[in-house]
């Protein structure tokens, strides 16, 4: 298990200032209830934020008919929908919610070369919220198989989650499971499957990202 490099920075921070905090009172509070206290708090925030930003490690079966989950969390959308953003066409949509305690990390559940990317600022409606695919702070993302098949995958922040992070660009060629952003506590993912897709997952299943498989194609 590592600490993603999203949250190095941030826990570093936590640290000092936590610290700081527990011997500033240590020296200035004669109470040892009071530094009994702050000092479990500030180990619960810690642990905390530590266990969101936690990276397993693991082997990814790559397997061409598959398609496998983006992100750790539940199915809490399985429908059939019109994409209207840039394939303007009739879709098979998948959404995943992820909680705070879910890994972070987002995983490309298809190989194949990046068609579309783009970055939408928008709203901090809840992530299971209808309109948050279409008016959240949100990302698109098409990926072209090598068989010619496209498969639209879209990070979604939610009320707490304020930060999306991508590390892909049009034209790159992603294998699957492979990381493509992160977004800081809790949001939502959605996959956008041709229709006639088998799909293997229902609604309230639990995923793995880069481990659980949703469909077939």
């Amino acid at each position: 298990m590592t600490i993603h490099k999203e949250g190095r920075a941030l826990l570093l921070v936590m640290l000092v200032v936590l610290t700081a905090i527990n011997l500033l009172l240590y020296y200035t509070t004669p109470s040892g209830l009071v530094l009994k206290l702050t000092g479990a708090a500030s180990a619960i925030v810690f642990l905390l934020v530590l266990q969101f930003f936690r990276s397993p490690s693991f082997k990814i079966s790559i397997n061409p008919n598959h398609i496998i989950a983006p992100a750790d969390g539940k199915v809490v959308v399985i429908e059939e929908t019109t994409e209207e953003e840039i394939l303007k066409d009739r879709r098979i949509q998948i959404s995943i919610f992820m909680s705070p305690i879910n890994v972070h990390v987002n995983r490309t559940p298809v190989k194949g070369v990046v068609d579309f990317f783009k970055y939408h600022a928008g709203k901090y409606l809840v992530a299971w919220h209808p309109k948050s695919s279409t008016e959240n702070e949100r990302t698109t993302m098409v990926v072209k198989m090598e068989n010619g098949v496209s498969v639209l995958v879209r990070q979604i922040a939610g009320a707490v989650a304020r930060r999306i992070k991508w590390y892909v660009n049009e034209g790159q060629s992603l294998e699957q499971g492979e990381e493509f952003g992160f977004i800081k506590f809790g949001s939502r993912v959605d996959v956008f499957l041709p229709l006639g897709t088998k799909i293997l997952v229902k609604e309230g299943d639990k995923t793995k990202g880069g481990r659980t498989v949703l469909a077939e194609i």
